[in-house]
């Protein structure tokens, strides 16, 4: 991305909170549209998660959620796949806000890189690196 280029807005997941996360990702200076910012309370518990991302992919948001068995649910594999929708996933389901917003954080440089270039994919976002999960 060029000095000149706006970061992405970035599309928060329900499994992301709607508070604690995206307040931490905007302190860091971070642009996140949470699902229920978007569909507003509370149809943003109703909505399919193959809906939300085909929605976040033709918006050219990419996407940011928690799912620790992402590589095994087909449907939103396939939304991913034929939306050519960017995400990074966090792929356990047992870390605290705090520690779920560090991560982001942490790997900020690289996901910025990674969502720069046209999908499909999905990142793992580890404690210290982010990598290739998909396809």
């Amino acid at each position: 991305m060029s000095p000149r280029e706006q970061p992405p807005r970035f599309f928060l997941d329900r499994s992301l909170g709607r508070k604690a996360v995206p307040e931490a990702l905007r302190a860091d200076g971070w642009d996140v549209i949470t699902l229920a910012e978007h569909y507003g309370v509370p149809a943003d518990e109703q909505v399919a998660d193959t809906d939300w991302i085909e929605e976040a992919a033709k918006r050219g948001w990419p996407i940011l959620m928690k799912d620790k068995r992402i590589r095994h649910r087909p449907a939103e594999i396939t939304a991913v796949t034929e939306h050519k929708a960017r995400c990074f996933v966090i792929p356990r389901g047992d870390l605290p806000s705090a520690d779920m917003a560090q991560r982001f954080i942490t790997n900020k440089s690289a996901i910025l890189t990674a969502a720069v270039e046209p999908g499909p994919y999905i990142y793992s976002v580890q404690r210290d690196r982010i990598s290739r999960l998909h396809p």
